[in-house]
């Protein structure tokens, strides 16, 4: 078995960032998935995301299920710490590791397979309690490392590479992300670097259960003529909402959008989003409008990117919990153990 690594060279005129950590410095391991794969590209924009931020590496804690989009928290931020789980159980090993220790970034990894099926209840949970994460699918619509069956999130009416014609409703899940509760949710496309990079900026930097839906074709099994996940079907049928940038501090915009309102919203760490509407009518802070918003547009056939929605003064499970602010590994024995005195209150009261 032959392993491929990645030089440790890096060339001395590459760009640095305010930290003074180049772009390699957030890359991982070289990918073993197919070539073109769209999660590749996700694993990309990942990285430039946290790279434009200014993120310390080891400030991020990476965590994933079991499928091809679980393999891909290996191939970014090599630097960071990391958890593969079991199968659909990456929310609830997150929101453990989030209410240990509150003072990481949290970025879980997920498929289609993944949080649509066996991992559908963590999913639910996780974001109706408003874990403190950025939660982010790459859907491609079909269990690729068992070859290709359909998913959940398949649409009725997709056809099979092999032209099975799948009968079920698929689970939207930026959708149900909304319904649940969750104060920010995104729908991308593995293939626009321009909308996804900043998208993820403020998925990371946002306070509250941050959810992204990432199309993302399988190129083995569901890229051909007739699937609603491939390259071709997902330009076409792209409606985007919004075109969206990061403001840090005092660093300047630098992007390019369609013509349109421009919107502000302040977040709760002093970033701002900024926003050039593409559709004129649409307000990603109104929750009622985006949920009939994306349901007018499945039914005529589109696909609604963007971000779909946002709450700038959400609060997250540390606030509804009442957690105390240092981790718990940095407590000392004294806050940890109750006094005999603490002990005999707590019997006395289930007497």
């Amino acid at each position: 078995m032959t392993y491929i690594t990645k030089p440790d060279f890096h060339h001395p005129s590459l760009g640095k960032n305010a930290l003074g950590f180049t772009r390699r410095d957030y890359e991982g391991k070289v990918s073993t998935l197919c070539a073109g794969c769209g999660h590749d590209s996700i694993s990309a924009a990942i990285v430039q995301a946290c790279f434009e931020i200014d993120l310390e590496p080891h400030r991020l804690a990476k965590l994933s299920g079991i499928g091809c989009s679980s393999k891909t928290p290996d191939y970014f931020l090599g630097a960071s710490h990391g958890f593969n789980t079991v199968h659909g159980r990456m929310p609830s090993v997150l929101t453990g590791a989030n209410l240990a220790n509150r003072e990481l970034l949290y970025l879980g990894v997920s498929g289609d397979g993944d949080s649509a099926s066996i991992g559908l209840g963590q999913f639910a949970h996780a974001i109706r309690r408003g874990v403190n994460m950025a939660y982010i699918v790459e859907n491609n619509g079909v269990y690729g490392l068992t070859k290709g069956q359909f998913s959940a999130t398949a649409d009725k009416g997709s056809k099979s590479k092999k032209g099975v014609v799948n009968s079920e409703s698929g689970i939207d899940l930026a959708a149900l992300a909304l319904q649940l509760g969750a104060t920010f949710v995104g729908r991308s496309f593995s293939g626009d670097k321009d909308q996804l990079v900043p998208l993820i900026k403020a998925a990371l930097r946002h306070k509250g259960a941050a959810f992204i839906d990432v199309l993302s074709p399988c190129i083995a099994f569901n890229n051909h003529k007739g699937s609603t996940k491939s390259f071709d079907w997902v330009r076409e049928h792209n409606e985007a909402v919004n075109r969206l940038d990061v403001m840090v501090g005092r660093a300047p915009i630098k992007a390019s959008y369609d013509p349109g309102e421009l919107i502000e919203v302040p977040q709760h760490d002093g970033s701002v989003l900024v926003l050039r509407k593409v559709a004129a009518d649409y307000d990603p802070t109104d929750h009622v409008g985006a949920t009939n918003y994306l349901q007018q547009r499945q039914a005529a056939g589109e696909i609604v990117t963007g971000l779909l929605y946002v709450d700038p003064e959400a609060e997250d499970l540390h606030d509804a919990l009442g957690t105390v602010k240092l981790p718990l590994n940095a407590l000392p024995d004294r806050e940890l153990v109750p006094p005999s005195s603490a002990l005999a209150k707590i019997n006395a009261g289930l007497r």
